[in-house]
């Protein structure tokens, strides 16, 4: 927990429901264990949605689709949506998500390894959600940076792994070493690298947002 968890509850309390297909998903995303954004992401997507009003957006890690869906429901009407995923298991249940949810048309689903598909895309997109695995952000940020159109906003979730970020890397349990040490490169990357404004953000498991510097202005 990097905020205190009774200001996360109240802030929680504050928070309206989603669209009932948001919320059918989102129970059986918490019943079965599926990792799916926090309540106050969701609402910073939201409020990021209707500032930048994109109108093509890529998410890296689909899951089981809810992130896509919402925002599906708030960025404009006209924007399209492409989302990639590796995950066998989860693949059908988002394709069957979208279905439900009649958005068929508006998001696109792509298998595959993210590091490969993300090569072979052509963007632009104005709006890049990353929540993928973690220990490969820094690898997919060359590949990310391209295809994100100047101006674009790049948003990286559960950047800072519940606070344990700040830590050793000798404090860290073994197994995780390796994402902590990739984890700390890549915000290091985002806070100095020439063609990115980056504010690291507190919220939930830790955000970055990105907008992608106009070298033309």
């Amino acid at each position: 927990m990097i905020v205190e968890e009774r200001l996360v509850t109240y802030l929680h309390s504050l928070e309206q429901e989603n669209s009932e297909i948001l919320e059918e998903i989102e129970q059986a995303a918490l019943r079965d264990s599926v990792p799916i954004i926090r309540k106050e992401m969701q609402s910073f997507l939201k409020v990021l949605l209707a500032i930048k009003r994109p109108t093509r957006i890529l998410e890296v890690g689909t899951a089981v689709g809810f992130s896509a869906l919402l925002m599906s429901e708030y960025a404009p009407e006209e924007c399209t949506i492409t989302t990639i995923e590796n995950y066998e298991k989860r693949i059908p249940i988002a394709r069957e998500n979208f279905k439900r949810a009649g958005k068929e048309q508006k998001i696109t689903l792509i298998e595959g390894d993210a590091m490969e598909v993300l090569t072979e895309l052509s963007g632009p997109y104005d709006f890049i959600f990353m929540d993928a695995a973690k220990g490969q952000y820094i690898a997919y940020l060359p590949e990310v940076l391209r295809i994100l159109e100047p101006d674009g906003v790049l948003v990286s979730d559960n950047v800072l792994q519940d606070g344990n970020i700040i830590e050793s890397r000798f404090a860290v349990e073994r197994r995780d070493r390796t994402i902590h040490s990739r984890m700390r490169e890549y915000l290091y990357t985002l806070k100095h690298h020439p063609d990115l404004e980056t504010s690291i953000i507190p919220l939930g498991d830790g955000t970055a947002v990105s907008v992608k510097r106009n070298k033309g202005r």
